[in-house]
């Protein structure tokens, strides 16, 4: 059939089931507009305030589905701006193709000073994404399309790019649409598994480690079976709360590996870098480890597993409980018990931002969805906030995008817009994509963003009064009335003076349908990095005001 490069580009894109865009149109992208004003009964498009917002909406849109997310940005300054949500997708391992204009074809790589050009965009792309294409002719597009989205569905998953310049958009040919491409998990190897599970059977204190992984691959059922299989305890990465319901009684934070390691014979981590903040494996205190990973790289160092397994989470943990289904086990309830009672000590110091979390759950439902953002709050929330769903707790993971949490919650939103989305961001990390009130209120995405203003970058602000005398550099914010910015574009506002009185204005405002900014004033938290990272110590005790 005859059509134009856009035209071979949207109806690719709903071939393979997009029904959302997120972007910002543009001189280079005209060719491709046109052919989504025309798809628009197919795919919808939201358009951002910024390109970074948009990239980071397809980001929490992807991740609170499970679906690729989509961004459409122009080339040169457009791509750039929206890396940042790029580099987020790629640490969270996020299934999202980033469309990017491109100048010319016959320009490409030849510095003629063209509109938004700068040297090597594709190396750009090429480095924040699994895979990327550039598509000279419209006859390419469909086929970089179907790549695209085959990479997404296999392995792991990841962020793909995909250039095209604006005169392939405009041009015409005769295009043949594949149909969507299919998800192709990797497959392990049968002979590991044998040997896991021969490990796993003669075991007698066996750890599983869950990551983002598990959440990914929809493995939380197999998960759960499994570790009820071996009445072994679940702990969960920051990326991985949700892969088995916080109410489970096999159930743990991360910080209860600390004291589950210690007794440990086995350990068993399923889709995890299995990594510290500091790029080493953590201490498994002498126990057997295996790791299974559909991502290769992920396997080897700095990790020393006795077995490695590659492949889906899913698949291997569905084939290890097919294998090791009846086996007795005796009850470890009374080490369970001291575990969580140590580790309710180690919480007491951040006993502040627990109060606000706890009001935060008990106003958001099991199925809602919190973004954590980089403030105080959202510190804690990755080490203990209660989670009861795959992909209702969404996170920077370890790019710690600040600024990324608002703008993915609309994306999240987006996505399901009877979900109930709760943002929480600081004062400093809200200010990146405030603009974004504008597209909250254009297209009706009624999340609740909660900012917790302390008049500060909090945490910047603590290493220096604690590390450097309080010599305090470029710490302190002026920040808006919040109350008055969200009049200005026609968003509803509330104000919350504690935890009780967040808990009753966010049980209001998650049924106002409409978007609610909600200040919260704070003074200054007890730091939790010492229950994020080992080896760093408990703050000193905050002085008086």
């Amino acid at each position: 059939m005859n059509m134009t490069g856009g035209e071979a580009l949207a109806r690719s894109l709903a071939a393979n089931g997009v029904s959302r865009i997120f972007g910002i149109p543009g001189v280079q992208l005209d060719h491709a507009a046109d052919a989504l004003y025309h798809a628009a009964d197919d795919i919808a498009f939201t358009c951002a305030r910024n390109e970074q917002a948009a990239s980071y909406m397809a980001d929490g849109y992807a991740r609170s589905t499970g679906r690729p997310g989509v961004s459409m940005v122009v080339p040169g300054p457009g791509m750039l701006n929206g890396l940042a949500g790029l580099a987020t997708a790629y640490a969270c391992s996020s299934p999202l193709l980033y469309v990017c204009g491109q100048i010319d074809s016959k320009a490409i790589g030849r510095g003629l000073g063209a509109l938004h050009e700068i040297p090597d965009q594709s190396g750009v792309l090429r480095s924040l994404t699994k895979w990327s294409g550039l598509a000279y002719r419209p006859e390419d597009i469909p086929g970089l399309v179907h790549r695209a989205f085959a990479e997404m569905r296999s392995g792991r998953p990841r962020p793909v790019g995909l250039e095209i310049p604006p005169d392939v958009l405009a041009a015409s040919a005769d295009v043949e649409i594949p149909g969507a491409a299919p998800h192709a998990p990797v497959v392990p190897d049968h002979k590991l598994i044998d040997a896991v599970a021969e490990l796993l059977r003669g075991s007698r204190k066996p750890v599983i480690y869950a990551g983002g992984g598990v959440i990914a691959a929809d493995a939380s059922d197999e998960l759960r079976e499994l570790a009820e299989i071996l009445h072994a305890p679940v702990v969960v990465s920051e990326n991985g709360r949700g892969a088995i319901s916080a109410r489970h009684p096999l159930a743990f934070d991360a910080l209860a590996f600390r004291r589950l390691r210690e007794d440990a014979d086995v350990v068993l981590a399923v889709g995890t870098r299995f990594v510290t903040a500091f790029g080493a494996q953590p201490d498994t205190a002498g126990a057997r480890l295996v790791l299974v990973n559909a991502e290769a790289a992920d396997l080897g160092e700095p990790r020393t597993p006795d077995l490695a397994v590659h492949g889906d989470a899913r698949l291997v943990l569905a084939a290890l409980a097919e294998e090791l289904r009846g086996a007795a086990r005796e009850s470890r309830a009374a080490e369970f018990d001291a575990v969580r009672a140590w580790c309710e000590e180690q919480y007491a110091d951040i006993a502040p931002q627990r109060a606000y979390l706890r009001a935060i759950r008990a106003a958001l439902p099991d199925d809602g969805v919190l973004v954590s953002e980089l403030t105080q709050v959202g510190y804690a929330a990755n080490t203990c906030f209660p989670v009861y769903r795959p992909r209702t707790f969404l996170t920077p993971g370890y790019q710690g995008t600040l600024g990324y949490g608002f703008a993915t919650a609309l994306g999240a939103k987006a996505a399901d817009p009877d979900r109930p989305v709760v943002s929480i961001t600081g004062d400093g990390g809200f200010s990146w994509t405030l603009q974004e009130l504008s597209t909250a209120k254009k297209y009706g995405l009624a999340t609740v963003t909660v900012v917790f203003n302390d008049g500060f970058f909090g945490n910047v602000r603590r290493i220096q009064k604690n590390r450097f005398g309080a010599r305090y550099f470029a710490s302190d914010l002026v920040n808006p009335d919040y109350a008055k910015l969200a009049d200005a574009f026609g968003v509803a506002a509330a104000r919350a003076d504690g935890p009780e009185e967040l808990e009753v204005v966010l049980k209001e405002a998650l049924t106002a349908g409409e978007p609610v900014l909600v200040e919260a004033p704070v003074g200054e938290f007890p730091g939790p990095w010492h229950l994020i990272h080992e080896g760093v110590p408990r703050p000193a005790p905050l002085e008086a005001p």
